[in-house]
This record gives structure tokens, C-alpha cells and sequence, in this order.
């Protein structure tokens, strides 16, 4: 994960990036979380090479929860997330937080 943050507005450029691991023989993969109300239409990745990323822009100063979801059936988490909390259904969040 790349986090730029602007010094102009309070906002955070992070670039996810999906491993080659958790992507193996997948068509498609999203980012989803709270900034997304877990919409997987919304920030979809792009996969070269097996590998893949998107970037979305977040608020400063806040953590955000969210998980990558392959194929619009498999949920998984981000090796390179900054924390993780459990969530509802007795797993575990990624978390990313945007903070200097």
C-alpha cells in the first residue's frame, strides 16, 4: 500500500495493491469499505501481470475498514493493511488509516 498525501486539501491518495497470491486465476477484484459503502462496482482493480491496484482518494485523519473481494465471491484481507479489527461475522478487517 502507497499512501500521498496532499498538501493542498486534506486528503490521502492510497494505492492498494493486490498481491499475485490472492489474485491467482481471478477475472476480476475490488477494493471495498466503509469509503465505499462496500460497493465493489466502485473501485475496481487493475490486473497486470497476475498482479493488480487502485487507487482511491480517502479524508485525512480517519481509519477506514475494508477488504478486497475476488471475483465477486471471495473475501480477503490486505497483507499490508495497517491494522485489522474484527468484524460481524467473526473475521478481521483490513484497516487503512490516513493519518501523517
Amino acid at each position: 500500500m502507497k499512501k500521498n498525501f496532499s498538501k493542498t486539501k486534506p486528503e490521502c491518495k492510497v494505492t492498494f495493491q493486490v498481491p499475485a497470491d490472492i489474485l491467482a486465476g481471478s477475472k476480476k477484484a475490488a477494493v471495498v469499505g466503509e469509503f465505499n459503502d462496500w460497493n465493489s462496482e466502485t473501485h475496481q482493480v487493475r490486473i497486470i501481470k497476475a498482479a493488480g491496484s487502485v487507487s482511491v482518494t480517502l479524508e485525512t485523519g480517519k481509519s477506514y475498514q475494508y477488504k478486497f473481494i475476488i471475483d465477486d465471491e471471495r473475501w480477503e484481507n490486505d497483507p499490508e493493511a495497517d491494522s485489522y479489527i474484527a468484524n460481524e461475522f467473526g473475521e478481521a478487517n483490513s484497516i487503512v488509516t490516513c493519518v501523517k
